[in-house]
């Protein structure tokens, strides 16, 4: 028998008893959002240059955007990519018991 406190226990929760929880979640959210731009790029056939012209930033800002694993982006950088995009940003707080702490989506605009 082996006496490993972690049996059992959730992937979060061992993430948050090691003081990784918001740092993997934010990380997470920033790949759905990353992915979710490049994306919607594609499909709107925008390239890096075209896309930054649009937003009225630097092709360094968005590169942060794309950038997976960079989790610094401002808030101002992600309406602008929205809409560019045809989309507009939706943040929102959850109760933690129903759900992860903090959702982020891009929802299509109807």
């Amino acid at each position: 028998m082996t006496d490993n406190p972690h049996i059992g226990s959730s992937l979060d929760e061992l993430l948050e008893e090691e003081g990784l929880l918001s740092e993997v979640s934010a990380i997470a959210i920033k790949r759905v959002l990353a992915w979710q731009v490049s994306e919607a790029m594609s499909n709107l056939g925008l390239n890096k240059t075209q896309m930054a012209e649009q937003m009225k930033t630097s092709r360094t800002s968005l590169d942060r955007l794309l950038d997976p694993e960079n989790t610094s982006v401002t808030l101002k950088t992600l309406e602008r990519a929205a809409t560019v995009l045809g989309k507009r940003l939706r943040i929102e707080f959850v109760d933690a018991e129903a759900s992860d702490a903090i959702e982020v989506a891009v929802n299509a605009t109807h």
